[in-house]
């Protein structure tokens, strides 16, 4: 049976990166999203050299709608079989002087677009009978932040959107995992000008082992992925 084809947002670095190597070795053909056109290109010409899977890539900033619908429409257009919801943003700071603006622009990809985004995906693997449905969360989404309001209250919502989206599919074949990531080697912190230093060294994980770890326990059938530093070291 085909692999079928794996979309994955936020795909042109760190952890979305990470996850369209370890699925492309599996041999899923795979659809990467993100906002940076050459590198997306860059990393889609490096995989089909490495693997020879099908990979596409779609532009896009999930923060607007007539980008979201237009990955909406990718999705109803091909056999996905595995939607990994990566994409988003930190906006961190005083939630009481962090711009309005910028935390609407938050929601607007880690809420709005996660929500539209599954909700295609999980129509077509009850179409085909299968699929499975990846939500990147964080571990922000078990507590408040003073300096973080929207993005650990974005994060809440993944967690509580996921886990009722796993009890209404119960049953049908279809996998729904969230994760909850802790600090991981990426971009997230220099994108907002924030030096990873605001956690120790030892306890960040590389994208590599999330990756890796995230994909056996969805396996596996977890339903909650909380990725630890265990995962680096096997």
């Amino acid at each position: 049976m085909s692999m079928g084809t794996a979309v994955i947002t936020g795909a042109s670095s760190g952890i979305g990166a990470a996850f369209a190597a370890r699925l492309a070795g599996r041999g899923h053909d795979l659809l990467l999203v993100a906002r940076r056109a050459d590198r997306l290109e860059a990393l889609a010409a490096q995989l089909r050299a490495e693997t020879g899977v099908g990979v596409e890539t779609l532009a896009a900033d999930l923060g607007t709608a007539d980008d979201v619908a237009r990955l909406e429409a990718r999705l109803a257009a091909i056999p996905v079989t595995l939607l990994v919801n990566n994409a988003g943003v930190g906006g961190l700071g005083a939630t009481s002087t962090v711009a309005a603006d910028v935390q609407e622009a938050l929601l607007r990809i880690n809420v709005l677009a996660l929500t539209r985004l599954s909700l295609a995906a999980v129509a077509q693997f009850r179409a085909a009978g299968r699929g499975s449905l990846i939500n990147i969360a964080s571990v922000m989404a078990l507590m408040p932040s003073a300096g973080g309001g929207a993005y650990s209250g974005s994060k809440a919502y993944v967690l509580n959107f996921t886990r009722s989206l796993r009890l209404e599919l119960a049953g049908s074949g279809i996998g729904i995992h969230v994760v909850l990531p802790g600090p991981v080697k990426t971009e997230f912190f220099s994108a907002q000008g924030m030096s990873d230093s605001i956690f120790p060294e030892s306890s960040y994980v590389t994208a590599d082992a999330l990756a890796d770890a995230v994909l056996v326990a969805a396996e596996r059938g977890d339903e909650v992925i909380v990725p630890s530093l265990a995962s680096e070291r096997h």
